[in-house]
């Protein structure tokens, strides 16, 4: 029995045994599809993390370890935040920031000239002492920052003018300046403890105080540019005086004796501890002043 070659017989056997022909490609296909290669995958990566994540937080004991270490961590945070307004509480560091344009305007006068001043304590309202910006006899930290800020720059221009200017040198100064009234505000708080005199001054205080001699430097440092080394000394000489009358006057109204009484029943020490302290403390602004600034002017 003949068959047809187009459906079955020798030639259909031959073009049985012969190679797939693949489809012709795209000639707008950058890359080969290999997808069909792989096998599909049964689930994404995320789905499992997701999963345990939730198991996780459904379980009991992770939720009371969450909560408890959750409660460590703001009692750890409180107490720091205590410690912090123990050695540094920030609303009072904000009083000696509450200053406005005409207490600065009348204090650096009271610095300039502190002569012609006649009261000197500082007003208290409700056991509070007022804010700078309320009693001018207040201290401030606002003026000593802002004059430190403006006596390095100062320096600079002095050095700048005197072909000695460097970062290096810039920085000694800088460093020199704030070392020795941190040095000079424990040597005051030593005192007041060695000698025991009763104060209500605080470290801010003396800072404060400390830094007002500022702005004597900057007077200095600025009769020596524009006048001279004869400039110099007439300004060093001037805000001297007038610093040393200023801190006289000022940590007078602020030191008391101590009221510890003798074998006798008089106050041990009475006057005489505050004398000491606040004679010291104007005598040595003087110094540190010239200390601070000789160099600078040549």
């Amino acid at each position: 029995m003949a068959y047809h070659q187009g459906y079955g017989g020798q030639g259909s056997k031959h073009r049985g045994r012969g190679p797939l022909v693949p489809p012709a490609p795209d000639p707008h296909q950058l890359f080969d599809d290999t997808s069909a290669g792989f096998p599909h995958a049964q689930g994404t990566p995320g789905s499992g993390i997701d999963m345990g994540f939730n198991t996780l937080l459904a379980d009991p004991m992770a939720n009371v370890a969450v909560a408890y270490g959750s409660s460590i961590a703001s009692q750890g945070k409180d107490i720091v935040h205590k410690e912090i307004h123990r050695f540094m509480s920030v609303n009072r560091l904000k009083y000696f920031f509450a200053v406005d344009t005409a207490y600065v305007t009348k204090k650096l006068a009271l610095l300039l000239f502190p002569y012609a001043h006649q009261n000197w304590e500082v007003r208290y309202s409700r056991d509070t002492p007022l804010t700078p910006r309320q009693d001018i006899n207040a201290p401030d930290l606002y003026i000593p920052s802002m004059a430190f800020i403006t006596y390095i720059l100062l320096a600079g221009i002095a050095l700048g003018l005197q072909q000695r200017f460097s970062p290096e040198v810039l920085g000694m100064c800088a460093s020199t300046a704030f070392v020795w009234v941190v040095i000079e505000v424990l040597a005051l708080l030593l005192s007041l403890y060695l000698v025991t005199v009763q104060s209500d001054l605080t470290a801010f205080d003396l800072l404060a105080y400390s830094g007002y001699k500022y702005v004597g430097m900057i007077l200095a440092v600025l009769g020596g540019l524009l006048f001279g080394s004869d400039g110099y000394y007439v300004a060093l000489a001037w805000t001297s005086c007038a610093l040393m009358y200023f801190l006289a006057r000022s940590l007078r109204m602020k030191l008391h004796p101590s009221l510890v009484p003798d074998g006798m029943g008089h106050p041990r020490g009475a006057g005489r501890g505050q004398t000491y302290v606040t004679l010291g403390a104007a005598a040595c602004q003087p110094l540190i002043v010239y200390w601070l600034t000789f160099h600078l002017v040549r």
